[in-house]
């Protein structure tokens, strides 16, 4: 400790970020100040290392490091910036990984939408972000039906032999097949989609009234009578988009309830003096916790890195930095944003009002209180990005040893719980040796061109259990069918990540307490069960068989009783006499007990 006293004393009198190091060099802290030296030195005071959480912080630490800036902000923008690269152990860390959608405009020469929830320095055009996060959903699916420019995945930088489904069903131009549409009129489209977004709803509707008076003019009405659809729809979606962007009052608040060291937060967002959305946080490693700086903290690592910044924040606690972190975020959104703790009036009362939330979702997280159907099915759909709540889950598997037996299995989740009479086994027919991707093609295939050929619904969410290569080997098999519309998604075993197809780099981390991840992870396990104890009631019937059928005597009927009583050859070796009789008969009893002996 001496050594850290030294190395504090020497830090310069200026503004900048520190660093606390373990014996492994692992940063477990990172800290900023105004003065360096006077802050760090403070650790060492008795009243700081008397404090449980700095005194374990000093013990730990081997070396002291410091980056050196101009000003405070600049040290608030670089502590966030290395609190998100290096994640240590002692900073308040911000679990949740969601963030609110956009929309995405691509820049390529036919240009494609897509719902995203990461920015990129591409060319693109992003719109958004969208309260709720499946509003950017509806919209996309709206622009899809009215603007027929899509968001597949298909190379369009060359001609393909035919389209798929989505242009067949009027929700694409078909620029990936030369003759279906030409560059003029995909280049109108992508006009009419930018007007859209960028809430140039007037503009849009005046222009679809002049080609709905046209087509009336020319008689056709059919026409003419969707264009008036159209308009309105394009109103009504134009509302939704304004009360979900408003600027100007819109406003973030937040609030706690906390039983270190768990506590749970509620952000409700207001835009034109409306509630359109709410988010929830969980932190279980709070053992310490102090709402000043666990605030002071939380508002960094949500704002600073985000394009769309709102002009007030209500917290329940003032904190240190407040002023500097509201210059900071002024000069990022390019208007003033102010920081405030509410004392009385309307705004109290809706303080009161996030409070009273974040504690009902403590309760629900932390007690271990089910969930609703409903609830679970708006969580998931909210979690996964989806555009409608999933009622039902088709999710599959695939077992088996060294690429014997091959079977999978698909179970089927319904309104909140597991329908076991829609269980489905498949044994694998086309794949030669251990290729978990085509044995998962195969039964993709199967089931779904069953289910398109008797014309029977989809299921609101296919999983299936695996990384990217069972993903991208499903929606290979849900392409080649042409359907392209099918939310499909994978859990990855290792680190129980969510893979969404269409946002595979954007992997999902649940906390453990996620009821989301704990029904995936459900389905999952019971899918792996399902397919488990098939392959093992198929691979003991195989070893059952091989070995009775060389047994003189003993035929196929004998064979299927024993399957059926016993279920495995261990099981028939290991039978009583008697009960060996009754199943078999005397004389077939005989020659099991003379034949296995034998071998």
């Amino acid at each position: 400790m001496q050594d850290l006293r030294e190395r504090a004393g020497e830090l310069p009198l200026l503004p900048g970020v520190y660093l606390y190091k373990d014996a492994y060099d692992t940063v477990i802290y990172v800290g900023k100040a105004k003065n360096l030296r006077h802050r760090v030195r403070s650790y060492f005071s008795d009243e700081r290392l008397a404090d449980s959480k700095t005194g374990t912080l000093i013990s730990e630490a081997r070396q002291i490091d410091f980056i050196q800036v101009d000003n405070e902000k600049e040290a608030l923008a670089l502590e966030n910036n290395l609190i998100k690269q290096w994640k240590p152990r002692y900073n308040i860390l911000l679990r949740d990984d969601k963030t609110y959608p956009y929309i995405k405009l691509t820049a390529e020469r036919y240009p494609r939408v897509y719902v995203t929830r990461r920015l990129r320095k591409d060319g693109s055009s992003y719109f958004g972000p969208y309260f709720p996060g499946n509003l950017a959903h509806r919209l996309v699916h709206f622009i899809h039906r009215h603007f027929k420019v899509p968001s597949c995945k298909l190379d369009l930088t060359r001609f393909h032999s035919h389209p798929c489904l989505e242009f067949h069903i009027h929700r694409c131009l078909g620029p990936c097949v030369q003759g279906l549409t030409t560059d003029a009129a995909y280049a109108e489209a992508v006009r009419r989609v930018r007007l859209f977004l960028e809430g140039r709803h007037r503009d849009l509707a005046d222009e679809l009234r002049a080609r709905m008076t046209t087509a009336s003019a020319e008689m056709r009405y059919e026409e003419a009578a969707a264009l008036h659809d159209l308009i309105q729809t394009v109103k009504e979606h134009g509302e939704k988009q304004k009360m979900a962007t408003v600027e100007g009052t819109d406003t973030d608040i937040f609030a706690y309830y906390a039983e270190p060291p768990l506590v749970a937060v509620n952000l409700f967002h207001l835009r034109g003096g409306h509630i359109v959305d709410r988010r929830e946080f969980f932190w279980e490693d709070q053992r310490e916790f102090d709402p000043p700086e666990f605030f002071s903290s939380l508002i960094k690592q949500v704002y600073l890195d985000e394009p769309y910044i709102p002009a007030f924040m209500h917290v329940p606690v003032d904190f240190e930095d407040r002023e500097p972190l509201e210059e900071l975020l002024t000069e990022r959104r390019g208007r003033k944003v102010e920081i405030q703790t509410p004392q009385r009036g309307q705004k109290k009362v809706m303080l009161e009002l996030v409070e009273s939330n974040a504690k009902h979702s403590f309760e629900q997280r932390f007690r271990v209180l089910k969930p609703s159907s409903q609830a679970i099915q708006a969580a998931l759909q909210d979690a996964l990005g989806l555009e409608e709540a999933p009622q039902r889950i088709e999710c599959f598997d695939i077992s088996h040893i060294q690429g014997t037996d091959k079977v999978a299995s698909m179970v089927v989740w319904e309104n909140g719980r597991m329908k076991k009479s829609d269980y489905r086994k498949f044994i694998i027919r086309t794949v030669q040796g251990n290729d978990d991707f085509a044995s998962m093609r195969e039964v993709i295939t199967r089931r779904y061109g069953r289910l398109k050929e008797e014309n029977l619904p989809r299921p609101g969410l296919v999983l299936v259990d695996g990384g990217l290569g069972q993903l991208h080997a499903a929606a290979e098999a849900l392409e080649a069918l042409g359907i392209t519309d099918q939310p499909l998604a994978s859990i990855a075993k290792r680190d129980e990540w969510i893979y969404v197809y269409g946002q595979e780099d954007e992997p999902i981390v649940l906390d453990k307490f996620s009821p989301v991840l704990h029904l995936v992870q459900e389905v999952r396990d019971e899918a792996h069960r399902f397919a488990v104890t098939f392959h093992r009631t198929r691979r003991n019937a195989s070893r059952l068989q091989s070995e009775l059928v060389q047994i003189q005597g003993i035929g196929a009927k004998t064979t299927a009783k024993l399957l059926k009583h016993f279920g495995s050859l261990e099981r028939v070796r290991q039978a009583p006499e008697d009960e060996l009789v009754r199943v078999a008969g005397p004389a077939a009893a005989q020659k099991i007990r003379t034949g296995l002996a034998v071998k």
